[in-house]
């Protein structure tokens, strides 16, 4: 069981069943299972990708730079799969020795340990690190792998004209905005080197093939990580259009450059995403209608936008909903305005929460929101709420309103003992919410 604290959770029939399916998502984000799944080998030299081949042999070296939360056990996996890979290069936010015990492969990998979701000078100190290693140093006969995960953005730096301690202040003022995904990502393109397809023009001219593992709506790929392999569309002025609309203080025109266009650099570069939530959700769903016997719809795959507003356009799809569970994907954004504790999924549940206490569902629905990597912004993954979590806060005498105006969600279900916890977990594909109607 990845959910730690599930016994302590499973107050009811309908708690259990949906902790259940949570758990059963998160087991399906186990990095060995995924590694087997999407690399085949053949004939020891054959290597098969989402229908792509590639011959092992036809390279004289090969490396690979693991990026983001949960590349280590990828990575790892990837070079228990392929052992011609000579070296590797990882950033992450640990090191999971106890499942990985092969000292030999290990020893391939110099590992950073990283810092999220704000950058740092141990994650500025990998990129130049990488850089120095490959830049100017690799041919059309080396590969090179990148394994791209979630939180890549903030674990792969190297700010161009201004400095880190400027970047990182920078990066904190859009984390506390409202800005969404692309908006971040967009900025953070136009400010480092190895952003926008910067990475693949440093490692240019060898053959790289990007693994990549998706954690924005929609899975635009030149955003996932902020897409250090893949050629970029946006501008200087995007990224000043959104200065401009979240009034990011300390930033102007001359700090941002332009990002990589040309066309070679990106000729010689394979980028295939092997796992996002539209996959997952589809998973998910065969598994609740087999094993429990429920109706079930997804959503959407893509969910984006404020919470407040999230937790509205919920209310209104499972008060027309004839099916049992309701399923999306996505990620939602909090303005902050408050000096509380808390993460996008807990602040959710609340907001559902108080749009359900005086109505005449209360009984009848259930809310779980959880970050997929298990760290919703604090030890908790996300939380569960339904007409038990008002009683609870109604005994307690705590006032939902008060603890949305501080953004302190962590707090509030840390009183109501209705925070989720699994302890950092090693892949994110963003946030999965479930809705359960109880007929």
């Amino acid at each position: 069981m990845l959910i730690k604290n599930y016994k302590k959770l499973a107050k009811s029939q309908e708690r259990r069943i949906c902790l259940l399916i949570i758990n059963f998502i998160l087991k399906l984000l186990q990095p060995e299972e995924i590694v087997n799944k999407h690399l085949q080998l053949v004939k020891g030299d054959r290597l098969l990708i989402k229908n792509k081949k590639y011959l092992l042999d036809n390279f004289e070296n090969i490396y690979l730079i693991g990026i983001g939360k949960g590349s280590f056990r990828l990575s790892f996996g990837v070079i228990h799969r392929l052992k011609k890979i000579k070296e590797a290069y990882v950033i992450d936010l640990k090191r999971d020795l106890e499942r990985n015990k092969d000292v030999d492969l290990l020893k391939k990998i110099n590992f950073t340990k990283g810092n999220h979701p704000l950058p740092s000078k141990n994650n500025f100190n990998f990129s130049k690190r990488i850089i120095k290693r490959f830049y100017q140093k690799v041919s059309k006969k080396d590969l090179i792998f990148v394994v791209i995960c979630g939180g890549g953005s903030a674990m792969l730096v190297y700010p161009a004209k201004i400095s880190l301690d400027k970047y990182i202040n920078i990066n904190n003022q859009l984390l506390k905005s409202g800005a969404n995904i692309y908006e971040m990502n967009t900025v953070r393109k136009h400010l480092d080197y190895v952003k926008g397809g910067g990475l693949a023009k440093l490692l240019y001219p060898a053959k790289i093939i990007s693994l990549i593992f998706s954690d924005v709506p929609e899975d635009d790929l030149s955003f996932i990580a902020s897409g250090p392999t893949v050629k970029d569309k946006t501008t200087i002025n995007d990224a000043l259009r959104i200065i401009r609309k979240y009034n990011i203080k300390g930033i102007k025109k001359d700090d941002l450059i332009e990002t990589t266009k040309e066309n070679k650099y990106f000729g010689n570069v394979d980028n295939l995403l092997i796992l996002n939530n539209s996959l997952i959700l589809k998973e998910v769903k065969k598994f609740i209608e087999q094993k429990f016997q429920l109706k079930v719809k997804i959503l959407t795959d893509k969910l984006k936008g404020e919470v407040s507003q999230i937790a509205n356009y919920l209310l209104g799809e499972i008060k027309k909903a004839n099916e049992d569970i309701l399923l999306l994907g996505g990620e939602t954004t909090v303005k902050v305005r408050g000096k509380g504790r808390g993460g996008r999924n807990q602040e959710l549940v609340m907001h559902f929460l108080k749009r359900i206490q005086n109505s005449n569902i209360k009984n009848k629905v259930l809310i779980i929101s959880i970050n997929s990597d298990g760290w919703d912004n604090t030890p908790f993954a996300g939380a569960i709420g339904d007409y038990l979590t008002l009683e609870k806060a109604k005994k307690m005498n705590l006032d939902l309103d008060k603890f949305l105006a501080d953004n302190n969600s962590f707090n509030f279900f840390k009183k109501v003992g209705d925070g989720i916890i699994t302890g950092r977990l090693p892949i994110n594909i963003a946030d999965l919410i479930l809705v359960f109607k109880n007929k």
